[in-house]
């Protein structure tokens, strides 16, 4: 069986493919276990150009994920004006936002002192 921070590296490498599915945009990882008192293992971040974009981006990774793993996020939110979806998967937090909430949140700021990895976006 797989150690849950392996669990949590596979699931982040999921969340990616997921977004990245969508065309989801500069797609981060950040990784927060060296971080003191983390709130999880990975914060996966990236943003869409559009609400409905934003929305088919946590729909894909929900979709990826459910396939890879068989997990569902613990909670969902934001789906209502799709400008910031969070998908809680517990030790895996996926951050989708509008660009413009990307920017006034700054959540890539704020864990400054995290291991961070980005990725592109497939064209």
């Amino acid at each position: 069986m797989a150690k849950k921070a392996d669990q949590s590296d596979i699931l982040a490498q999921v969340v990616v493919k997921g977004m990245q599915e969508k065309k989801g945009l500069n797609i981060v990882t950040l990784d927060l276990r060296s971080v003191r008192s983390p709130m999880a293992d990975y914060f996966v971040i990236c943003h869409g150009t559009s609400d409905r974009q934003v929305e088919a981006i946590a729909d894909s990774v929900e979709e990826e994920v459910r396939k890879a793993t068989g997990e569902k996020p613990y909670h969902r939110e934001g789906g209502t004006h799709a400008e910031w979806v969070l998908l809680d998967y517990v030790t895996v937090v996926v951050h989708v936002f509008s660009e413009e909430k990307r920017r006034f949140y700054g959540l890539e700021e704020l864990w400054g002192d995290a291991g961070r990895k980005e990725y592109d976006t497939p064209r």
